[in-house]
């Protein structure tokens, strides 16, 4: 008599063992197409996640020289009735004002962010264990 492959057999001359065997097989070799298939999924996914981030770089690094640029126009404007020094004193100082209201707020919203601890976690912990200790005592 000849061995036929479990595969190649009909399935009503199989044994319970062997199609729990095949499917466990089958199991495992579409749990791992399904990983190969994730990892190429991820793989476009971080590329295209590369290249967005490399633009937004673009994007802000041109935003700056544009605001460079935007400051030397305001200077240039201002010295048509100024002389140069002055217009660029005013647009220092003005550029100055802005970074100093600018910290204050940030320095104000650190401030109320700190402690970093989530305060109202730790209190309702507390008072779950003050119930927990409570309801124990009884």
């Amino acid at each position: 008599m000849t061995t036929v492959h479990p595969r190649y057999r009909s399935r009503s001359d199989a044994s319970v063992g062997e199609l729990v065997q095949e499917a466990s097989q089958e199991l495992t070799d579409l749990v791992r197409a399904e990983m190969r298939l994730a990892q190429a999924e991820m793989t476009q996914k971080g590329k295209r996640l590369g290249m967005g981030g490399g633009m937004f770089g673009g994007a802000g690094l041109v935003g700056f020289l544009a605001l460079q640029a935007m400051i030397a126009t305001a200077i240039a404007a201002l010295a048509v009735p100024l002389p140069v020094w002055a217009a660029g004193l005013i647009v220092t100082g003005i550029l100055l004002v802005v970074a100093a209201v600018m910290a204050a707020v940030g320095r104000a919203k650190v401030r109320n962010a700190t402690p970093a601890a989530p305060e109202q976690t730790i209190d309702s912990v507390r008072t779950d264990v003050a119930e927990i200790k409570e309801r124990a005592h009884r």
